[in-house]
């Protein structure tokens, strides 16, 4: 009997041998099929800066495009900066730099991520997805979760960078970003310190409008009006687009529309991707745009606590209102510093305005 359990055991043994073995296989071939598979979803291309017309690089910096995979399986692209200072040997810390609301990579995204690789570290510019170069169909869709998600796909790809400290990886979103990057650090704690600049939350913003100043019986009005626009697309109608910048402007514009006009609709800030038109640039879907009212980037937010956050406003700022929201709401580490002088939509491309040396020492002092 002893003998023939010896043999039992023994012969269990080798079946468990033979198993891990092949576990130890399986997960090896996993390994290989994901890094190839790896391989054929990222690229990372260097380019010229002389090939975009909104924003100036140092020719101390290294500039690429770059394309990665969220968890929705489609592709987000950003343009990389590296110092040509930096050893790719060795791992430096990074920051992901996010786009206003309407707006692509090669507006102020790439302003801001270019002067912070000036001042020392690896940055990272991204279209959000359904705008710019990311994928993402209809073009221009809001779809405030996967615009969060792109956040941590950003993440995703810097902290599998051997270049990158993945310990060390901050966020700086900007007008309509600076909502999306609060929602994302909430459950993204590889998320080291953020900081928001003119930041708009996008769900107060379409609930309420500016202080306040919509009422709920005009906020179900449009409601209404979107989802009467769903049925027209979901018969092959016409897209209709909402919202974002106006094309003209008279004596009698107001002020605000004015300050976004003379960014997008000039020389200064202008830019039409490849997927957009100058006609639609800006402009979200008609029928998505609601999808903002279900939004709430800011509930939760001490809960990023212990991880540092910075708002950055201009004193004469329309949009202030929600960084001094977001700034009472959150728990310490916290800090909101005023430009003197500037509005909103100063802060966007004004080097001169944009407290750069601000930022960098936020992040100096927490990303180490």
């Amino acid at each position: 009997m002893k003998q023939i359990l010896f043999i039992a055991a023994a012969v269990l043994a080798l079946l468990g041998q033979s198993c891990t073995q092949a576990q130890n296989d399986q997960s090896q071939d996993d390994q290989s099929k994901n890094v190839a598979q790896l391989e054929k979803t990222e690229t990372m291309k260097s380019i010229s800066p002389k090939d975009f017309s909104t924003f100036s690089v140092s020719d101390n910096v290294e500039m690429y495009r770059v394309t990665f995979k969220n968890q929705y399986d489609m592709a987000v692209t950003g343009h990389l900066f590296i110092p040509k200072r930096f050893d790719k040997n060795q791992e430096h810390p990074a920051i992901i730099v996010g786009h206003p609301m309407g707006a692509v990579k090669e507006q102020s995204a790439d302003v801001y991520a270019s002067h912070m690789a000036e001042h020392g570290f690896i940055t990272l510019a991204i279209d959000l997805s359904f705008w710019g170069e990311s994928e993402g169909e209809p073009r221009q869709v809001v779809s405030p979760d996967i615009y969060v998600e792109d956040f941590s796909a950003a993440v995703d790809f810097l902290g599998t960078r051997t270049f990158v400290d993945r310990e060390n990886i901050g966020v700086i979103g900007v007008c309509g970003s600076g909502s999306f990057v609060i929602s994302a650090a909430k459950i993204d704690p590889r998320m080291k310190a953020i900081a928001t600049v003119s930041m708009y939350d996008m769900g107060a913003a379409n609930r309420n409008a500016l202080n306040y100043s919509q009422t709920v019986e005009q906020r179900k009005k449009i409601i209404a009006e979107a989802a009467e626009q769903r049925y027209v697309e979901f018969t092959g109608g016409e897209t209709k687009y909402t919202s974002g910048t106006c094309h003209q402007i008279d004596k009698n514009t107001d002020p605000i529309q004015r300050e976004f006009y003379e960014f997008y609709r000039t020389p200064r800030g202008e830019y039409t991707p490849e997927s957009s038109t100058p006609e639609l640039t800006t402009h979200p879907t008609l029928s998505s745009n609601t999808k903002f009212m279900n939004f709430y980037p800011f509930n939760d937010i001490e809960t990023i606590s212990p991880r540092p956050l910075l708002f950055v406003t201009g004193d004469e700022a329309h949009s202030k209102e929600f960084s001094e929201d977001a700034y009472q709401r959150a728990a310490q580490p916290k800090e909101l510093h005023y430009v003197k002088g500037a509005g909103h939509v100063d802060l966007y491309d004004k080097t001169d305005l944009i407290p750069f040396d601000k930022l960098t020492a936020f992040f100096e002092a927490h990303l180490k």
